[in-house]
């Protein structure tokens, strides 16, 4: 598989690592300041590039018929103006807010939890709780909005907060320390218990060992998908 990188951070570094240990190879990368290769030899792109650059990379690679695998978070204002776009061109994307294997499968987790404490909506009270590094741009993680929906689905908030006061939305607690990965709690608390769950991820190559995952899937197919088309856990 020949790879484009759009995005050539510390994400794009480890996918690029990764991707070679796999025998795929990189034929374009392009970052601020920075393009090298070319992007028509390219069989899929990678983006994981700053926010404000995702939307345009992701058109600059779909103009070209190559599908698009996404990891970058902040910039789904956009999302409905690329999947029309990518309709229009007759290629792919894939975005996920988070790659890593064992994240979606706390997805699934969590959205079940969430249709199960729907019925107790008025015993219990809801609150997502992440932590990531310091150099991460967005807040909250993208990661943590996905969570976040889930539970607004089941319960009477209308969005999601950064106000810990707001008591008709449901909270949102972040924490930026060190060079956490990235970890994510859900709680569901009441006057007599509490129910919580945790993902915790202990290095960053689970998201990007992921992102090359779906990018081997989404190869050669047309259409909008996510993470559970490739792990096939709908």
């Amino acid at each position: 598989m020949k790879i484009a990188l759009l995005g050539y951070g510390r994400m794009g570094k480890t996918i690029e690592r990764y991707s070679i240990d796999r025998n795929h190879e990189i034929v374009f990368i392009l970052d601020k300041d920075y393009e090298k290769g070319n992007l028509s030899l390219a069989d899929i792109a990678i983006n994981f590039s700053i926010p404000e650059a995702a939307v345009s990379n992701i058109k600059v690679a779909m103009k070209q018929k190559i599908p698009v695998v996404c990891g970058t978070t902040g910039w789904l204002n956009n999302y409905e103006e690329i999947t029309t776009f990518c309709k229009t061109q007759n290629t792919a994307f894939l975005y996920a807010s988070n790659f890593s294997i064992g994240v979606n499968v706390f997805f699934k987790i969590n959205r079940l939890l969430a249709e199960l404490m729907g019925p107790n909506k008025k015993n219990y009270k809801a609150n997502v709780k992440e932590i990531h590094h310091l150099h991460k741009l967005d807040s909250p993680s993208g990661t943590a909005i996905s969570l976040a929906k889930e539970i607004i689905k089941n319960f009477n908030h209308k969005k999601w907060t950064l106000d810990k006061n707001d008591e008709e939305n449901l909270f949102i607690e972040t924490i930026r320390e060190g060079e956490v990965p990235g970890t994510h709690i859900i709680r569901y608390n009441s006057e007599i218990d509490e129910i919580s769950i945790k993902h915790k991820a202990f290095k960053r190559d689970g998201f990007a060992l992921g992102a090359i995952v779906a990018a081997e899937w989404l190869v050669d197919k047309k259409g909008i998908y996510s993470m559970d088309d490739v792990l096939k856990i709908n």
